[in-house]
Parts: C-alpha cells; sequence; structure tokens
C-alpha cells in the first residue's frame, strides 16, 4: 500500500468514513438462516465424527491422557473461531476466511486457503461416507452389503437434500445438533448414574482405579497422546463453518460473538467430561477404532437396544459432517470463481440460491472416496484422516495470518476492530500457529500413516503452484475489474 494510500485510510478512519471492501461472491445468497441455526451449526461443528468414532481408537491408544489432548486442542481451537468471529463481524462473508485472505494476503492467499479448505472438506467428506458405512455395519442385517455400496448410498442422500435450500440445510443441522447434544448428555447422565452406583460395566467396575489399575493417565507414555494430536484437531475441524453461515444471516453482529462464546464451554463438557467418563467406565484396551466408544459401553452394560439407538445418533453425526462439508466448500468455491481462482461452474447459482457447482464438485471428490472404501475398506478412515488434517491445520493457519494482519492494520488506523475481539494478539495468534505446526511435524513419528502423508505436502504445494499458473491470468483480468481484491 502506498504512502498516500496509507494517509488516505487514516484519515478516513478519523473522519469515520472508512469502506469495507466488498467481495462480489456474496451477492446472490438468501439470509434465511436464524439465529438458532447458526448456533447449532456451531454446536454441530464442536460434536462430530472425530469424538463419536475416532475417540475410540484414540482411547486404545492413547488412554485415559487423551482428555488432556482435547482440553489443549480445544483452547487452541477456540482461539481460531475467536478470530474467525472478529473478522465476520469486521465483514461478514460467505467467503469467511477465503474472502479476508483475498483481502490481506492477496488473490495467491485466498487462492492457497480456498483449495487447501477443499481439500480437508472433501476428504473430510470421504472420512464420513467410510464412518457411515462402519456404523451401518453395527447392524447385521447390514453386513452382508459392501462398504463402499454403503458409502455412495450415503453420498446420493446427503448431496440430494443439500441442494434443496440453505433454510433445509439449516434446519437439518439444527434438528441433527439437537439430536447429538441430547444424546451426549442422556449418556453422560447414564455414565454418571453408572459411576455413582457401582454398577459394573463388562466385569469392571467404575471409577479411578480403573484408571490406576490399568497402567494410569498414560498407560502407554506419552508419545501415544502426541501423535494422536494431530487427529484431535480434525475432530474440532467443522468450528469454523461459523464463519461461513454468517453470510447468510441478517444479523451476524448478534449471533456471531454467542455461537463462539458457547464453544469453549461446549468443548469442556461435551468432549473432556464424556472422554472422562468413558475412562471412568471401562480401560482403554476395551475400545477399538471401527466401533464408537459409546455404542461399546451401551453395548456392555446388556441393553443391546441401547447400542443400536446410540449407533444410529452417530450414524446421524456423520451424516451432519457430511452434509455441513458440501454447504460450506460450495460457498468457499464460488467466492474463489468470481474471483477466478476456481473452475467458472463452481459460480452457478440455483434458483433457490445455492451454489450447487461447488457442491457437485466436493461430492466429485467424494466419490473416489467410495473407491477407497472399496480398495482399502480397513484403512480408509484413517488415510483419509491425515490427508484432512493437512487441510485443516493450512485453513486455520491462515485464518490466524489474517487475523494478525488484520489487528496491525487496525493499530496503523487503517481499519476499526469490532468490540468483539480476540485478546492478546499477536501472541494468541503466534502461539496458536506454531501448536498446529508442531501438531503438523508429530505426525512423522507416525510410520504407517502419518509420514506417508507429510510426504504428500511437496506434491500437494507442486499442484497449488501448477493450479496458479492455470489460473493467473483469469484472477489477474479479475482484478482489473475489482480493484478491491488485487492479484498479487
Amino acid at each position: 500500500m502506498s504512502k498516500d494510500a496509507v494517509e488516505s485510510a487514516q484519515a478516513a478512519t478519523r473522519t469515520g468514513a472508512v469502506q469495507t471492501p466488498s467481495d462480489a461472491g456474496d451477492a446472490g445468497y438468501s439470509k434465511d438462516l436464524k439465529a438458532r441455526h447458526v448456533n447449532m451449526i456451531a454446536i454441530g461443528g464442536a460434536i462430530g465424527t472425530g469424538l463419536f468414532l475416532g475417540a475410540g481408537g484414540r482411547l486404545h491408544n492413547a488412554g485415559p491422557a487423551l482428555a488432556l489432548a482435547y482440553l489443549v486442542c480445544g483452547i487452541f481451537a477456540f482461539f481460531v473461531v475467536r478470530a474467525l468471529g472478529e473478522l465476520v463481524l469486521y465483514r461478514p462473508s460467505s467467503g469467511s476466511f477465503v474472502s479476508y485472505a483475498r483481502e490481506f494476503l492477496g488473490e495467491k492467499g485466498a487462492y492457497v486457503a480456498g483449495w487447501m479448505y477443499f481439500l480437508n472438506w472433501s476428504t473430510t467428506g470421504i472420512a464420513d461416507i467410510t464412518a457411515i458405512a462402519l456404523y451401518t455395519h453395527y447392524w447385521s442385517f447390514f453386513t452382508p452389503i459392501p462398504q463402499w455400496v454403503l458409502a455412495l448410498i450415503a453420498l446420493a442422500v446427503v448431496l440430494t437434500v443439500n441442494l434443496i435450500s440453505v433454510k433445509i440445510f439449516g434446519e437439518m443441522e439444527f434438528w441433527f445438533a439437537i439430536i447429538k447434544v441430547a444424546t451426549l448428555v442422556g449418556f453422560m447422565l447414564i455414565g454418571i448414574f453408572l459411576l455413582a452406583s457401582q454398577h459394573h460395566v463388562d466385569g469392571y467396575t467404575p471409577g479411578l482405579s480403573l484408571i490406576s489399575d490399568h497402567g494410569g493417565i498414560f498407560p502407554h507414555g506419552l508419545m501415544p497422546v502426541v501423535l494422536v494430536m494431530q487427529g484431535v484437531i480434525f475432530a474440532y475441524a467443522a468450528l469454523e463453518l461459523v464463519g461461513v453461515a454468517a453470510g447468510e444471516t441478517e444479523q451476524p453482529e448478534k449471533v456471531v460473538p454467542r455461537a463462539v462464546n458457547s464453544i469453549m464451554w461446549r468443548v469442556g463438557l461435551f468432549y473432556v467430561g464424556s472422554v472422562v467418563l468413558l475412562a471412568l467406565l471401562l480401560p482403554g484396551s476395551v475400545y477399538s477404532a471401527d466401533q464408537s466408544p459409546f455404542v461399546t459401553v451401551l453395548s456392555k452394560i446388556g441393553v443391546p437396544a441401547a447400542g443400536d439407538v446410540m449407533n444410529l445418533v452417530v450414524l446421524t453425526a456423520a451424516m451432519s459432517s457430511l452434509n455441513s462439508g458440501l454447504y460450506s466448500t460450495g460457498r468457499i468455491l464460488r467466492s474463489m470463481a468470481v474471483a477466478g481462482s476456481a473452475p467458472k461452474f463452481t459460480r452457478v447459482m440455483s434458483r433457490s440460491q445455492v451454489p450447487y457447482g461447488g457442491i457437485l464438485l466436493t461430492c466429485g471428490i467424494c466419490v473416489l472416496g467410495v473407491g477407497l472404501n472399496y480398495l482399502v475398506p480397513s484403512q480408509a478412515f484413517e488415510i483419509v484422516l491425515n490427508v484432512a488434517s493437512l487441510g485443516i491445520i493450512s485453513t486455520w493457519v491462515i485464518i490466524m495470518i489474517c487475523h494478525a494482519i488484520f489487528v496491525r492494520r487496525a493499530r496503523a488506523g487503517l481499519v476499526t476492530r469490532p468490540h468483539f475481539q480476540l485478546k492478546f494478539s499477536p501472541l494468541t495468534e503466534i502461539a496458536t500457529i506454531v501448536f498446529l505446526l508442531v501438531c503438523l511435524g508429530m505426525m512423522w513419528d507416525d510410520h504407517e500413516v502419518g509420514r506417508k502423508t507429510l510426504l504428500l505436502i511437496p506434491v500437494i504445494a507442486v499442484m497449488l503452484v501448477a493450479g496458479w499458473f492455470g489460473v493467473r491470468r483469469r484472477v489477474n483480468a479479475g482484478a482489473d475489474q475489482e480493484p478491491s481484491a488485487p492479484a498479487k
């Protein structure tokens, strides 16, 4: 930014005439999401497949210390969502962090942010349809059906629903979240009763002795806890949906702060609290990666119907996550397409104001996941979980970089910070970025999947560079027409 531009912006700030840049990708959306929808989307983002399915294998590997991993990762996840919430109040946008990356990092930053987020949600979609297939196999009636067939059916159902309208999406997520919250609360009440009454669970007496008699809080040492960190980060991966949804609500300045502030206690109650209960009810060795830990407990207490109900609920959670992924990537891709950095067909809107082009592109990648379920059904979930971790970690890092630049500009008098703020900038952003990068580096110690995933980073980097050279002419042409979003 030139000296004249800086002085002009500072003068505009002093006179109250600062104009926040607009995003052409925000045009055409309805404002049909209500406060209750956004609040429940935030809850739904905090309670998903990573808890319902992923916690089983992580409890088996890390033991009770998994609760500490969820707590630590939850704190940093809250920092990210708080930073994004401040940016949303500064300028609500359906393009969310991609739109902010365009403003603060230029078109290259928006390009990287958007495609890495697409990588996250397209691979998360594969994890979700894999989880749905695994959950469905819990019932013997569906056991003969191949896992890939069940994954394909789930994808078709969610795609159909997602294409109808944003109001239907919001309503579905509202009720999905209600079901998840009610079920977790119900399980926790049952767990507290079992704990208080000392009712045996599969021959074990619930209580602290289950932890002390089976290796303590760190039964396998510290390293397994460290190794599960990137998987725990994945469990929180949908929290940034609040930023995307804010672009389709009428009063983001009221809705977003309430939704973001409530995330912290939800993390403590639902993640940390439920994992502590699980550890007090059964030894970690009893849990497994191919079954929800909640289903494991309820099946062990001799009430098979309870296990069936819980399995149905966690299946619903996976469907919800898949639904959210299609929703968010559709909006992100449209923001990119308007700027020229995504295929033109992803900017197309339906009559019901749904960006179906981007949704269909994400769905196409998920179809590849159906093939993965066919080739390696036993490893499909862990493979895509690690790849999705690359996407979400890069997305969160970009959010924190954008926020740090935003705060720096605010201190220079170029923009105005809203009343809802992330405190202690830039220390908070630096600490969060360092933590996320350390989590990424930890994957190197996982010889089976994690190391292979890290070796994909150069491949992804080459693809991003090649893609940028393929679209930069179109991006530059769009920048000439849209001066508020210059390509660099």
